[in-house]
């Protein structure tokens, strides 16, 4: 089977978290700041969750990229990683509601952390159907990005229990880690197109 009809689906179910989270925006109950200042926290967390979703989406179309072809284990491991990003709408509005209170922090924590164990389970579902060798098993490597961020969501997850402001800092770091597109995927499918084009010539 090829890639495009999971990526299709997987955009749509993306798209449609993205937007129950935003439904989570209710218009303030007054016209003057103070009424937009107790949105305040609802909003914050919006705006995490949403540039966390952003992440995954773009990380998720490189890595589809690199996928010649998808197998019955390669469907099940991407609907794994869609089911936890599809409960992040209800921690972000959790915390949100409750000012990042500490047990609501601490399960954001948990659902971001879940999301990261299923992605790396499709890379490398992904490695084991393409093979060692393949194009996206040199781009990945040893995935030491994506091992430390798990690291700081499970400390952000302890740690806001006690100070959930320090929990929420972690949380945004691993954000801005990410922020800035993984081109390892990119670099290794021109790598690959070049070889391809020298053995031609």
């Amino acid at each position: 089977m090829k890639p495009e009809r999971l990526t299709a689906f997987s955009d749509g179910v993306i798209a449609i978290v993205i937007t129950i989270m935003v439904l989570e925006l209710k218009v303030p109950h007054g016209a003057d700041l103070t009424a937009v200042a107790a949105m305040l926290p609802v909003f914050l967390s919006y705006v995490l969750s949403f540039v966390y979703v952003a992440i995954y989406w773009n990380n998720h179309h490189h890595l589809m990229q690199a996928c010649v072809h998808v197998d019955g284990g390669i469907l099940w491991a991407n609907m794994h990683l869609l089911f936890w990003l599809s409960l992040i709408p209800f921690a972000t509005g959790w915390m949100g509601e409750n000012h990042f209170a500490s047990i609501p922090t601490s399960l954001y924590g948990a659902a971001l952390l879940m999301p990261a164990v299923a992605y790396f389970i499709l890379q490398h579902t992904i490695i084991r159907h393409h093979g060692r060798q393949s194009v996206i098993a040199r781009a990945i490597g040893a995935d030491h990005k994506g091992k430390l961020s798990a690291a700081f969501y499970a400390a952000g997850m302890i740690v806001a229990l006690f100070m959930p402001w320090l929990a929420g800092a972690l949380y945004a770091l691993v954000a801005l880690m990410w922020v800035i597109p993984d081109r390892r995927i990119e670099k290794a499918l021109a790598e690959s197109r070049r070889a391809d084009a020298d053995e031609v010539r």
